[in-house]
């Protein structure tokens, strides 16, 4: 029995899934603004991640903090399926943190749904964050070494959880 969601384009999300098992670098639009350059490491360093459901283009903005004005439309503020991301030190060596609003104020979709797509989501994600930001990783090597921690928040305490992923090399 299928039970595909609809989207708003109306392909089902597992349908949306599907299509984005890869990466498409050509659907992928980086800006870096706030004094962030392409190479320069300054830190904290912020990425903001949304989509575009009907053209299926990804769009990355890169700064010292995260970029309000990209998420602050209604829709984004209802689908609340952005993610937030950042590269800071801890403990003296770099690590990046992905967070995800799972559930809480007006979402739309149940926390268990959410947290499957993130979930099946997330791969696509940390590679066009790796690859937005490939000049930096290629200027600083060592942070592909950086481990990958993501933040599920979710007022149900069932996906309310940090998952490690690996380290950032695992998404080149």
């Amino acid at each position: 029995m299928d039970r595909s969601i609809s989207a708003p384009t109306g392909r089902s999300w597992r349908a949306l899934s599907t299509d984005m098992e890869r990466l498409h670098t050509e659907k992928l639009h980086v800006t870096f603004s706030g004094g962030s350059t392409p190479e320069d490491l300054v830190l904290p360093r912020r990425y903001t991640l949304t989509h575009s459901d009907r053209t299926g283009e990804l769009f990355l903005s890169i700064d010292n903090q995260y970029n309000k004005k990209q998420i602050s439309g209604l829709y984004t503020r209802l689908m609340r399926d952005e993610v937030l991301a950042e590269l800071i030190l801890h403990e003296n060596s770099p690590l990046f943190r992905i967070y995800c609003h799972v559930s809480g104020g007006l979402v739309i979709g149940t926390a268990g749904w959410r947290y499957n797509i993130f979930k099946a989501e997330m791969r696509l994600v940390l590679e066009a964050l790796r690859y937005g930001d490939r000049a930096l990783f290629k200027r600083h090597p060592e942070l592909d070494d950086a481990p990958v921690k993501v933040h599920f928040r979710s007022s149900d305490s069932r996906y309310d959880k940090i998952e490690t992923r690996g380290a950032m090399a695992d998404y080149r």
